[in-house]
């Protein structure tokens, strides 16, 4: 699939897309509190399109570890106003990253143009409206909620389990009348797993990438970061870097970012090498 139809917005998948990652929570991870304002943003999601984003990525509820959920009326205050003016404001497909089915469809009428799900779709009501909206859908892996995810996240193998999980997701989705050409799918890192799974994840990313749908990957500024490199949220830029890049080389389309920019000048770099040597693996 090289292009994906996301509303009234193509996404083109021929090369590596940069999501950028817009919060307008006050408790995310990493830049929570920084954009709750319409008009911080709106500047934030303008800069982020002039650094190379393809889509922004708009959510309203923190699903950090330990995150505690937020009322449906309080996740839709935050996010309409914010997609309905990007929507309007910039030439790229806007994402919107919920569970709740009353947001997917408020999000889609407002302008969205994808719904990523860190839930896949397993909340009661969002299958059928995601169907409903005729919007592409980001499937993604979680083991237990945000709230209790990490506390002692456990697999007889990892990578199996992700794949069978997605696998079996997206034969549902398919069943309810989404078919596959609208679909993504993304592993879930940090999301109930451990280092370790998570380093298993992304050095067998190749076996999630031969489901068939576009690869979304997030491993932006994530723990797992911290954990390898021994650096804090506001300094883990150039581990996200290599982690992007070897998420890329294992068959990634999509990468979740905070640092846009940045991550794109890596990503053409990787593209450039890929293109000299024909197409094979460089690494």
């Amino acid at each position: 699939m090289s292009r994906l139809q996301c509303g009234d917005r193509w996404l083109d998948l021929s090369s590596p897309v940069v999501m950028g990652i817009l919060n307008v929570t006050p408790d995310s991870f990493s830049d929570g509190g920084a954009f709750l304002s319409l008009d911080a943003a709106r500047r934030q999601a303008s800069r982020m399109l002039d650094e190379g984003a393809g889509v922004i990525d708009v959510g309203g509820e923190s699903t950090r570890p330990g995150a505690a959920p937020v009322p449906a009326d309080e996740e839709l205050r935050r996010v309409i106003p914010v997609v309905e003016a990007l929507a309007k404001d910039l030439p790229i497909p806007i994402s919107i990253d919920t569970s709740r089915p009353e947001t997917m469809r408020a999000a889609a009428a407002a302008g969205a143009g994808l719904i990523n799900d860190v839930r896949a779709l397993r909340r009661p009501g969002a299958l059928a409206a995601a169907v409903q909206t005729g919007l592409p859908v980001c499937l993604m892996h979680m083991q237990g909620e945000p709230g209790s995810m990490q506390q002692a996240p456990e697999y007889r193998d990892v990578v199996v389990e992700v794949t069978g999980f997605l696998a079996d997701r997206i034969a549902r989705c398919e069943a309810a009348g989404l078919p596959r050409q609208r679909l993504l799918v993304d592993p879930g890192f940090g999301f109930g797993k451990t280092l370790n799974h998570n380093l298993a994840l992304l050095a067998n990313l190749h076996r999630i990438a031969a489901l068939g749908p576009p690869l979304l990957v997030g491993l932006s500024r994530k723990s797992m970061i911290g954990l390898v490199t021994g650096r804090g949220v506001g300094e883990r830029l150039h581990g996200s870097l290599a982690a992007a890049v070897l998420a890329l080389m294992g068959g990634a389309r999509i990468l979740r970012v905070h640092d846009v920019g940045p991550t794109r000048d890596a990503l053409k770099v990787v593209a450039a090498a890929v293109s000299f040597s024909g197409g094979a693996r460089i690494v």
